[in-house]
């Protein structure tokens, strides 16, 4: 009988402090949930030294308060100071906004708020923070194995290891983004600017095509064609006449694609107006010169007019 009693008592115990651990997980996370929203309003008004604070006390009732980690780390980076950099205490908020943003990818359970956590730990390892894209690269290497169809994080990379001067492996990276994403014209973007700063031309111009190809319909795609061409017939003073007058030629047959899609394309407009002025200096013949820029002053007319009117708000 007395062997039953304690049997009885000993499960009541057990039992009673099994609910007392729910009850003060459940009271925990409330403190966390009221802390959490008082840090909000904190943090809305910029007031991130005391956003922080509650942030951490959010994390100290329930070290699995959702969102928590990554604000708390974004409170601390918003703290820090590029201008004040080499300061003691201004370092430290970069250091503590490092170590939430580490511990946010590692525990949030919101994919949103684990990829914004890395892609902010990237930002802190940036040219104006801890300038070191050594710890850049691994993070921007687990977001592409997270998600491989996310091509953000083969430009970032890729631009990680041009700035190092590695540039067949920032090319070998914006082909990967191309085979991931072949329907996406941002990655011909990112592959022009590329071989527009590696003075590649030829391979800019390819890029730029092949994004028109995928937006046959876009006036912007061909447009932005012809403002290569003439960027380089009118800058590159190595070139020969005959090869400017192909460029120019090459720049107005694409801006003419452009304005058959938009005939008030104002920009468009502007552009061919310049290409013909270059048309026209490399002319020789006076008769047709003076046609070519007599079409240029017309061209120039009908995009200040569109100017006006859009500035007018008569058309859009």
């Amino acid at each position: 009988m007395l062997r039953g009693f304690w049997r009885v008592a000993s499960l009541a115990i057990v039992l009673g402090l099994g609910l007392s651990l729910v009850a003060c997980g459940q009271v925990g996370k409330l403190q966390a949930k009221r802390a959490f929203k008082d840090a909000n309003v904190q943090y809305a008004q910029q007031e991130y030294k005391r956003a922080a604070a509650l942030y951490e006390e959010a994390i100290a009732a329930d070290p699995e308060a959702p969102y928590a980690h990554f604000f708390l780390a974004n409170s601390y980076d918003n703290l820090y100071k590029p201008s004040r950099k080499g300061e003691k205490d201004n370092d430290a908020f970069l250091e503590k906004a490092i170590q939430y943003y580490k511990k946010a990818a590692e525990v949030e359970k919101d994919p949103l708020y684990k990829k914004r956590s890395m892609e902010y730990l990237v930002a802190a390892y940036g040219p104006d923070k801890m300038n070191d894209p050594t710890q850049q690269k691994p993070i921007v290497d687990q977001m592409i194995q997270i998600d491989p169809q996310d091509v953000t994080n083969y430009f970032a990379l890729a631009k990680i290891n041009e700035d190092e001067g590695d540039y067949p492996k920032a090319e070998e990276l914006l082909n990967k983004a191309k085979e991931a994403r072949p329907n996406d014209p941002q990655v011909y973007l990112q592959l022009a600017g590329f071989y527009n700063r590696q003075e590649e031309f030829e391979k800019t111009i390819e890029a730029l095509k092949q994004r028109a190809a995928i937006e046959p319909n876009n006036p912007e795609a061909f447009y932005t064609i012809s403002t290569y061409y003439w960027d380089k017939a009118y800058r590159d003073f190595r070139l020969k006449e005959n090869e400017k007058k192909d460029y120019v030629l090459k720049g107005i047959e694409q801006v003419d694609k452009a304005l058959q899609l938009k005939p008030d394309y104002m920009e468009a407009l502007t552009y061919k107006n310049l290409l013909l002025r270059l048309e026209a200096n490399l002319e020789k013949d006076v008769p047709k010169q003076q046609a070519l820029i007599k079409e240029a002053d017309k061209l120039r007319d009908e995009a200040i007019t569109l100017k006006k009117k859009k500035t007018a708000g008569v058309i859009k």
